[in-house]
C-alpha cells in the first residue's frame, strides 16, 4: 500500500498474470459512486430485501465459515440472503454468472468475496446499473469504478506482521545471521497476493540488502514466488522442487515466507519429507491444524483475522445502507483498485505465535481449546 508507485509499475509489466498491486497512498482519494448505487444509498431500502454474498471457492477453513456466518447473520438481521460459491476449481466464470443471478433477482446489496478481482468489472458495473450497491470483501475487485465499499482486514500489515515473526523466529533459532529463506506468494489471480507479499518485503527487504538475509534460490520476483489458485499441492511441489536444487547439501534453510497456514502446512510437509530441520515457518488465517502444528513447535506463526467480525462488518454495512446511513469507514486513502480508491473499511490483524496463542484466541473457544490442550 504504502510503495503502490513502484509496485504497479513492476506488476504492470506481468499483466497477463494478474499481479496488479491494489493500493495507494498517493491516489486521488475521490470516490464518486455510479449514480444508480449513490441514489440507492441515500434512499435506503426495505429491511427485509435480498443481500447476496458471492464468495469463491472453499479453499481454506475461513471461506467456508464465512458462508455460513453470511447466511445466520444476515437472517438475523431481517434481510433475505443469496449465499454463492463458485464451484470447487474457483472459476471466475461461475461467481460471473452467480452475480449476475442476483442482480436478476433484485438484490439491494451485493458483496463480493472475489474469486479473480481483476474479471468481475462486467458483473458489479450491471449490478450498480440496476441500483445494487456493491462491497468488495476481503478481495478488492480491480480496474472499475462499480464498487462502492471494501471491508477487509489490513492486508499490508498482515504482510508486515508476517515478515517480522519471520526474522523473530529465525534469530529465536539462530542468534546471528545470515538467515536463509526462501519466498512464497499467494495466487496471482487474487489481488490480495501483491499486498501481503509487499508488506512482508516491507521488512525483509532492508535486511537482504544489508546481507543479514539471503534468499538461496534467489528467487524473489512475485512471478517466481506465486502459489497458483492457492493450492497446497503447487506450494509443496515448489518446495520439493527448492530443496533438491538449493539444499541438497549441507546448506541450511532457515526460514520461509509463507502467506497463509494452508501453504504453511505444504511447506513444512515438503521439508519433513526431505528429512530436513523445519525452518521457521509464517502463516495466516488461524487454521484448526496449524495451531495444533503452532502448539507442536512446528510451524512459527499465523495471523488471527478473526472472520466472525470481518463478516459482521460486511452486514453492518449492508445494515448501515438499508436505513440510508453512509457505512463507516476508516480508510479513504490506500485502495486504488485502477480506476478509483475504493472507501475501505479496515479490521486490525494479529500475529499469532506459541507464546501468544492462549491470549490472542481468549474469545475464540475451539481455538483457545486446542492451546490449552497443548500447554
Amino acid at each position: 500500500m504504502r510503495k503502490i508507485v513502484k509496485t504497479s509499475l513492476a506488476l504492470a509489466a506481468v499483466a497477463a498474470l494478474s499481479l496488479t498491486a491494489c493500493s495507494s497512498r498517493t491516489a486521488d482519494t475521490t470516490t464518486p459512486a455510479a449514480s444508480g448505487s449513490a441514489s440507492a444509498a441515500a434512499a435506503g431500502f426495505a429491511a427485509d430485501s435480498l443481500v447476496g454474498v458471492a464468495l469463491p471457492s472453499k479453499t481454506s477453513e475461513n471461506w467456508v465459515l464465512a458462508g455460513d456466518l453470511f447466511t445466520q447473520g444476515l437472517k438475523d438481521a431481517g434481510f433475505k440472503s443469496d449465499v454463492q460459491y463458485a464451484a470447487a476449481s474457483g472459476t471466475v466464470a461461475d461467481q460471473q454468472g452467480q452475480i449476475t443471478a442476483m442482480v436478476t433477482k433484485g438484490a439491494k446489496v451485493i458483496i463480493i468475496g472475489a474469486a479473480d478481482g481483476a474479471q468481475l468489472s462486467t458483473q458489479v458495473e450491471a449490478a450498480q446499473a440496476a441500483g445494487a450497491i456493491v462491497i468488495a470483501y476481503d478481495r478488492l475487485i480491480l480496474n472499475t469504478k462499480a464498487v462502492d465499499y471494501y471491508v477487509a482486514y489490513d492486508n499490508f500489515k498482515v504482510g508486515q506482521l508476517q515478515g517480522q515473526a519471520l526474522l523473530d523466529g529465525m534469530k529465536a533459532k539462530k542468534a546471528t545471521g545470515p538467515w536463509t529463506i526462501e519466498l512464497f506468494s499467494g495466487s496471482s489471480d487474487d489481488a490480495n497476493s501483491a499486498v501481503f507479499f509487499n508488506g512482508a518485503m516491507d521488512i525483509l527487504q532492508p535486511a537482504i540488502d544489508k546481507g543479514d538475509v539471503i534468499v538461496g534460490s534467489g528467487q524473489t520476483d512475485i512471478k517466481q514466488t506465486a502459489t497458483a489458485g492457492w493450492k497446497a499441492e503447487n506450494a509443496q511441489s515448489r518446495m520439493d522442487s527448492l530443496l533438491t536444487s538449493t539444499y541438497n547439501g549441507d546448506k541450511t534453510l532457515d526460514g520461509v515466507l509463507s502467506p497463509n497456514d494452508t501453504l504453511a502446512r505444504a511447506i513444512l510437509t515438503s521439508v519433513k519429507g526431505a528429512g530436513k530441520d523445519l525452518p521457521t515457518v509464517t502463516g495466516q488465517d488461524s487454521e484448526v491444524e496449524s495451531v495444533k502444528s503452532i502448539m507442536a513447535g512446528e510451524q512459527y506463526s499465523t495471523i488471527n483475522k478473526d472472520t466472525r467480525n470481518l463478516v459482521k462488518a460486511a452486514i453492518q454495512m449492508a445494515t448501515d445502507l438499508s436505513t440510508g446511513k453512509t457505512p463507516d469507514v476508516n480508510d479513504t486513502k490506500s485502495y486504488d483498485n485502477g480506476v478509483k480508491t475504493v472507501p475501505a473499511y479496515l479490521l486490525p490483524p494479529q500475529i499469532v505465535t506459541k507464546a501468544n496463542a492462549a491470549e490472542s484466541y481468549a474469545n475464540d473457544e475451539k481455538l483457545l481449546a486446542i492451546v490449552k490442550a497443548a500447554s
